[in-house]
């Protein structure tokens, strides 16, 4: 597996504690930067500005992605462009939230979806 991929498998460990989701499926997460020692910028977003576990969070994403093997250290970088917002949900999110057309459901949103903070 490569090392993106072991990367977002340790971030799907990781909940926002106001949603009952994981930061990977609710599109937290831009991307990554890696470098030729080894260390990795994570480039993530909150829900909204005033996200009071912003702090928290960060810290949470650091250690996991130290923990992924090949990765020597750390750094994340909080943004806020572009804005976070539910398209940036994968599907999977979307189908819990009741975004998307689910037919399990007898193609009703299985949810009216989350509010914004």
């Amino acid at each position: 597996m490569e090392r993106e991929a072991l990367i977002r498998k340790a971030l799907k460990k990781i909940y926002d504690p106001e949603i009952p989701m994981n930061i990977v499926d609710l599109g937290l997460i831009y991307g990554f930067d890696f470098a030729p020692d080894d260390q990795v910028t994570v480039r993530m977003t909150m829900t909204g500005p005033g996200c009071p576990v912003a702090g928290i969070l960060a810290e949470e994403v650091k250690t996991a992605v130290e923990t992924v093997a090949g990765v020597k250290g750390a750094k994340v970088e909080v943004v806020w462009e572009p804005p976070w917002g539910p398209e940036k949900m994968s599907d999977f999110a979307k189908r819990q939230f009741g975004y998307l057309y689910d037919p399990a459901f007898g193609g009703r949103a299985r949810s009216s979806g989350p509010t914004r903070r």
